[in-house]
């Protein structure tokens, strides 16, 4: 599975950089109109994802986690293939739709992991193939440029997709699923209503699936602003570069961390070093919006990166830990369907933010989403030792 998430997350990621350009190859538009359908286009993905996200991990409850995997392995290989044939941004728009539709790989990849993996180790297990995720992801970027600027647009597609198909078949012939008996004999005995009455009537589970989306929005409020704020740091010139380091920067925290806090969350509790994260998180964004010159962007992003390495297998071996086996890829589901939604919400909030205020103010804004995701848990944390208390006692 290691494998097939670096495959996976190294391939979605080939063709971001340069969607916004292939979308200027259909026609002679202008440059409005292309950075209009460019956020269109990397939105809708996730939009249809929020959506169709929870049915995945309830079908995935039923009938085991590797269909799944093939299934939006296929889907997303498939996709991806049929856009190197697109005459129109409008084409190219439908499939991203039909893409979001399938998406869920590396989700259900966690999830898969996390139900065959004991409680005590769930934290070093998922930190290990999160691991495997942001590798993929720091490649993606850079070999999707230099596919694209040796076999033009339309090849990387085509060699993007074959990557993924090879990761499908990795699943298909490595990985093998074992069902618990007592997954078996739960199995079919909730509906989606018992689901979601499960997560609203446990405060600390609603809460860390709430965090999920005020955390993957704050993240993703600063990205698509970031190479202009290495504009102003930096100047104009070799931008591409300079901005990929500092995406590379984040990712590269993430990767060297993300075992070890899941490790510590196995030892000590994941609600626990969450809340640890979440402060180092929110400390951590205030240096970046100071920041006078791009090498101290980019240290501070590389130590905030070491932070959100643990946040997302944290949250799901904490949920891993909390939901009944039997619904867990449902309740998974939805955790993911906010991430998604976070996905969507941060762009559009921190483009709004920057275009009334400024860049820097993103940051400000984003440490607050992570006091407040800090503060939530915070609260949840003592309701359920008071509550504990009083148990005890009467």
């Amino acid at each position: 599975m290691w494998f097939a998430n670096f495959f996976v997350a190294a391939s979605a990621t080939m063709i971001l950089p340069f969607l916004s350009l292939y979308i200027e190859t259909f026609s002679t538009y202008s440059e409005e109109f292309v950075q209009r359908w460019a956020g269109y286009v990397f939105g809708i993905t996730f939009l249809m994802a929020f959506f169709v996200s929870p049915l995945w991990g309830r079908f995935a409850d039923k009938n085991g986690y590797k269909k799944i995997l093939l299934i939006t392995g296929t889907g997303i290989a498939t996709s991806i293939l049929l856009m190197g044939f697109v005459s129109s941004v409008y084409q190219l728009f439908f499939l991203r739709l039909g893409m979001g539709l399938v998406t869920g790989f590396i989700p259900t990849s966690l999830a898969f992991i996390s139900s065959q993996t004991p409680k005590e180790t769930a934290g070093k297990t998922l930190g290990t193939l999160q691991m495997g995720t942001v590798s993929g992801g720091l490649l993606g970027p850079v070999l999707g440029g230099m596919l694209a600027d040796s076999f033009g647009f339309q090849y990387s597609f085509f060699i993007t997709a074959a990557v993924i198909y090879f990761a499908v078949i990795l699943v298909y012939v490595g990985v093998v699923e074992k069902h618990s008996e007592k997954q078996a004999n739960e199995m079919d005995h909730h509906t989606r209503k018992d689901v979601l009455h499960m997560i609203v009537k446990d405060p600390m589970l609603l809460s860390v699936m709430v965090i999920s989306l005020l955390v993957q929005t704050g993240n993703f409020s600063i990205q698509p602003l970031l190479a202009l704020y290495v504009q102003d740091l930096h100047g104009p010139g070799q931008i591409a570069f300079f901005a990929g380091l500092a995406f590379s920067a984040t990712g590269l925290g993430n990767l060297l961390s993300a075992r070890r806090w899941g490790q510590l969350g196995d030892r000590i509790g994941y609600e626990k070093v969450l809340m640890l994260l979440l402060v180092f998180g929110a400390i951590l964004f205030i240096p970046q919006a100071l920041a006078t010159s791009l090498w101290q962007l980019v240290l501070f992003r590389f130590l905030y990166g070491l932070s959100l390495g643990g946040i997302i297998p944290t949250i799901t071996a904490f949920i891993r830990q909390k939901a009944p086996v039997s619904m867990q890829g449902e309740v998974m589901g939805y955790n993911t369907s906010l991430r998604f939604l976070g996905n969507v919400t941060g762009p559009v909030l921190g483009g709004i933010i920057a275009s009334f205020v400024s860049i820097s103010s993103v940051f400000y804004v984003t440490s607050l989403l992570f006091i407040t995701s800090a503060v939530l848990l915070w609260k949840v944390i003592r309701l359920e030792s008071s509550n504990a208390k009083r148990l005890i006692e009467s």
